[in-house]
């Protein structure tokens, strides 16, 4: 995962990536970019929280995959 966030970040448009987290009993999607600002950097979300990783309509990340 860190180095799909890291890509996102530095070699790739961010805004092309979205993350889906787990918040309190619902999933929510969000682009990378606003899930960094929303969690601080992961101090407010953690990443463990993240279900997936998207870009585009492919999921690149899958916490379910990563097991």
């Amino acid at each position: 995962m860190q180095e799909i966030i890291s890509k996102a970040m530095y070699a790739d448009d961010i805004n092309m990536y979205i993350v889906c987290y787990r918040d309190m009993d619902t999933l929510k999607e969000v682009t990378l970019k606003d899930f960094l600002e929303l969690s601080e950097n992961f101090q407010l979300i953690p990443a463990n929280r993240i279900v997936y990783i998207k870009r585009g309509d492919k999921i690149i990340y899958s916490k379910r995959s990563n097991r």
